[in-house]
């Protein structure tokens, strides 16, 4: 991987120095357990107004309470090993997110979010054989399950 940096400025420049790259990580705020997060694979988050409102809807669409806490307004679920996905309060920052993650049996994931309450925004076959089912929080993220069309 190339790291690239902005120029040196005109001190560091003279002085035969490089400027040091910027750390791509996430701020410090969003990931208080560095070490846990430090080894995932995948980390993926979804700001949210409300915390206290999207846990519940969270835990309906997932189908299990979370993984862990890191904090008072953040909740983490692990989807399988190494691969994260997690809510956090960010006022300003909700609706923005959009994942989607592949399972096996989409038509058994779709069926058992619909026992707990919850219905896609949408529902989209593709020409190559799969689907994507697309559900929206009350922030307006998008979360969708994709799988093989049968």
């Amino acid at each position: 991987m190339t790291v690239t940096s902005s120029p040196p400025t005109s001190a560091s420049a003279s002085e035969g120095r490089r400027a040091k790259p910027r750390s791509r990580a996430a701020p410090p705020s969003l990931h208080p357990h560095p070490t846990r997060h430090a080894r995932a694979s995948g980390t993926a988050p979804i700001p949210v107004n409300d915390y206290t409102a999207a846990l519940p809807w969270y835990e309906r669409l997932l189908g299990t309470p979370p993984t862990f806490f890191p904090h008072g307004t953040e909740a983490v679920w692990e989807l399988a090993e190494h691969r994260y996905v997690y809510i956090v309060q960010r006022p300003g920052r909700a609706g923005n997110a959009v994942h989607t993650i592949l399972v096996d049996d989409l038509d058994t994931r779709v069926a058992h979010i619909s026992d707990r309450g919850l219905e896609p925004t949408t529902r989209e076959t593709y020409a190559e054989g799969m689907r994507k089912i697309t559900y929206h929080d009350p922030d307006g993220n998008e979360f969708g399950f994709g799988g093989a069309a049968h």
